[in-house]
């Protein structure tokens, strides 16, 4: 095995190595997408497109793989030019572009697994699944609840997320409450996360949800995971399962 994944040995072969390093994973967002990119690199994935419009803001700086030096400079651009510096060799591409009806086919060419981490100020991430179910590639939804980190993947041809609701105003809000209404049907609920959930609902502007860098590693953790699983393979949960990870215990 090639030294640099030298201390991947006896939990990934070197044909599970070389599956990984040769899949192509788009990043459709350089927000949480970040922390994904990063973890997903290290691990071995060396064949990535990110694709982001967006650039660097102060309050990114808690929970997003930036630095000072990144603020008002493009996401994709200095997440890629960071990743080069972890590893020269990888295939690195990034678009300082949103992705939309125009452009979404293209950007998915070869492509194996695609993460959806796009913002819902309009229909466009619920457009990016439909042609992924399309071109049969599995999609995964990360999201950052602050204390706790959820991750759905979406099958090709199976259920798809607009079936919690098909308008995408507030739907981070919707996919939250979502979560906390599962737990509570099954005996397990989640008293911080309700909490969370009331409380933005009753803010009364219109603010971006809060999010924690904690959410945002344990995310990571959980879709590379998961993209080695699909890779090479073995089993995942499909929505409407769910993974949700957190290691608060305040429950009611």
């Amino acid at each position: 095995m090639e030294e640099r994944y030298s201390r991947n040995r006896i939990y990934i072969s070197e044909e599970e190595q070389e599956k990984i390093r040769d899949s192509r994973i788009l990043i459709g967002g350089a927000g949480i997408g970040s922390i994904i990119a990063e973890c997903a690199l290290r691990f071995g994935f060396e064949n990535m497109l990110i694709v982001d419009g967006d650039k660097v803001e102060l309050s990114n700086l808690n929970r997003q793989n930036y630095e000072k030096i990144d603020l008002k400079k493009p996401k994709a651009e200095r997440l890629a030019k960071r990743l080069l510096r972890i590893n020269p060799k990888a295939n690195i591409q990034f678009q300082n572009t949103y992705i939309d009806r125009n452009n979404v086919e293209e950007l998915l060419d070869g492509v194996k697994i695609a993460i959806n981490a796009l913002d819902f100020k309009s229909d466009i991430p619920f457009v990016f699944d439909t042609i992924c179910s399309k071109l049969k590639i599995p999609v995964l939804h990360p999201y950052n609840f602050g204390w706790g980190a959820f991750l759905t993947i979406v099958k090709p041809g199976g259920y798809q997320l607009s079936e919690i609701s098909n308008s995408w105003n507030d739907f981070e809000l919707k996919i939250a409450d979502f979560v906390a209404r599962y737990c509570s049907f099954w005996n397990e609920p989640n008293k911080w996360l309700e909490e969370a959930v009331e409380t933005y609902r009753k803010e009364k502007e219109q603010l971006p949800p809060p999010q924690l860098s904690i959410a945002s590693w344990i995310e990571a953790g959980m879709c590379v995971n998961a993209m080695f699983n699909i890779i090479t393979g073995k089993e995942v949960k499909y929505f409407p399962k769910f993974y949700f990870s957190s290691l608060r215990c305040d429950i009611v």
